[in-house]
């Protein structure tokens, strides 16, 4: 794995919901052709917003309690949380610049 952080249902409280920083979470599995095509996107902004944002991936196959728990029907799903909240969120392949984009506005809400 790369710079992203790796989310599971054990850590997901701790590293996402009680964060003192904006998260971005790909919700993704290993045999998704469109994951593994915004996958290089996410390492990018993990390594580029290392210490104002937290950029972390969680499996779905291996975590199903959580895409259970935010109804993630398709995959990739792309959540951003703030404070422990659900602030906004994009479903398919999106454009760096655009998750770029909703990061910052998380940052300043």
């Amino acid at each position: 794995m790369g710079s992203a952080l790796e989310f599971t249902d054990s850590n997901f409280q701790s590293d996402v919901l009680e964060s003192s920083v904006p998260v971005l979470v790909d919700f993704w599995a290993p045999w998704c052709g469109p994951c593994r095509m915004i996958g290089p996107t996410i390492e990018e902004l993990a390594v580029e917003n290392a210490g104002s944002f937290k950029v972390g991936k969680v499996n779905v196959d291996d975590n199903n309690r959580l895409a259970m728990n935010y109804n993630v029907a398709s995959i990739p799903t792309i959540m951003i949380f703030s404070k422990g909240q659900l602030v906004q969120q994009f479903m398919g392949v999106q454009p760096k610049a655009k998750l770029q984009q909703a990061l910052d506005e998380a940052k300043s809400a």
